[in-house]
């Protein structure tokens, strides 16, 4: 799986990345080749998917039992790829951090990436949950099902989700950071919650210096305890990477995946794959979610060649 944490990861955007060289990736999909001597509950030949912390961009991925979980039969490799990490994601801010519940609303940036559309999936099995979503233009008319209001990610989403919901919204999910949070937390009904859970916009242009992003953090409004406690606002940071590979919570996760894959299985949830690159491709499929351009999740497939270029000019 190609994920948006790959490319801050590339560029350096976060905290103590690994000596170089190494390889990036965080989750992946395959087969058993071989087993520790302890390991009980798989065996060689499984299909398999799992967590992976880094070394996931490989043709053999070494990593602890405790990450890896088996495949429901219908679920192909791909999907299963794009699987772990936005799903979990997803799931957890939705259910363990901000507690959705029926009747509530939801406002989702890049509403078309591969979070956003597992946000909205999840949230399309609870009764009358209401998904506000912000993507870019030209992604709407493949997921304006998947939403229940789309906006596009430049206009004033603010002043719209206030036209349709006067009083806010229950829950903000923020991977954007900068000028976004404080817009976020105005948006917040009392008892709402607002996580942050990744900073996209940290991710600058090739061009770009590390000080355009650095301007982005300087919009972050300072948070005022008192305003919080006076507003009755819930204000919260997710990082599944830390609490898997940091804080040592695989058997929570392991629960989650769990009620994940018996909502696969009872075909309420299923992950969007937006494209297959070959590894040697994986300099445009950066770009691809550099631009935005995906709709769901970009996989590396380590047996796809890589598509020839066409030239112009037979």
């Amino acid at each position: 799986g190609l994920n948006f944490i790959d490319l801050m990861v590339r560029q350096g955007n976060i905290d103590n990345p690994p000596k170089t060289p190494l390889v990036p990736g965080f989750e992946c999909s395959g087969i058993v080749e071989a087993l520790g001597d302890s390991v009980k509950g798989f065996e060689i030949g499984d299909r398999v998917m799992a967590f992976v912390n880094y070394n996931a961009w490989a043709e053999v991925v070494c990593t602890p039992v405790e990450f890896v979980y088996k495949i429901p039969d219908d679920m192909s490799f791909s999907e299963a790829a794009a699987f772990p990490m936005n799903f979990v994601t997803a799931y957890m801010m939705l259910f363990e951090v901000a507690n959705l519940r029926e009747g509530m609303s939801v406002l989702v940036h890049s509403a078309g990436g591969g979070v956003g559309q597992a946000v909205a999936q999840l949230c399309s099995t609870i009764p009358n949950v209401t998904v506000f979503g912000t993507a870019s233009s030209f992604k709407h008319e493949a997921i304006k099902d998947s939403v229940t209001h789309l906006f596009d990610r430049n206009a004033d989403y603010v002043q719209e989700v206030k036209r349709i919901s006067t009083d806010g919204v229950d829950i903000v999910l923020d991977c954007l950071c900068g000028e976004n949070t404080g817009k976020g937390l105005s948006l917040l009904k009392p008892l709402g919650t607002y996580i942050l859970y990744g900073s996209s916009n940290m991710v600058t242009g090739e061009t770009k210096s590390f000080f355009s992003f650095a301007k982005s953090w300087w919009q972050v409004e300072k948070v005022n305890p008192i305003k919080l406690y006076e507003e009755n606002k819930v204000i919260a940071g997710f990082s599944l990477l830390n609490l898997l590979f940091k804080q040592n919570r695989g058997g929570l996760i392991k629960g989650v995946m769990d009620k994940l894959l018996n909502l696969y299985n009872n075909k309420k949830i299923k992950p969007v794959v937006d494209s297959l690159w070959a590894l040697e491709e994986v300099k445009e499929a950066m770009q691809r979610i550099h631009d935005r351009g995906n709709i769901g999740k970009l996989i590396l497939d380590v047996e796809k060649a890589p598509t020839p270029l066409v030239s112009t000019n037979n």
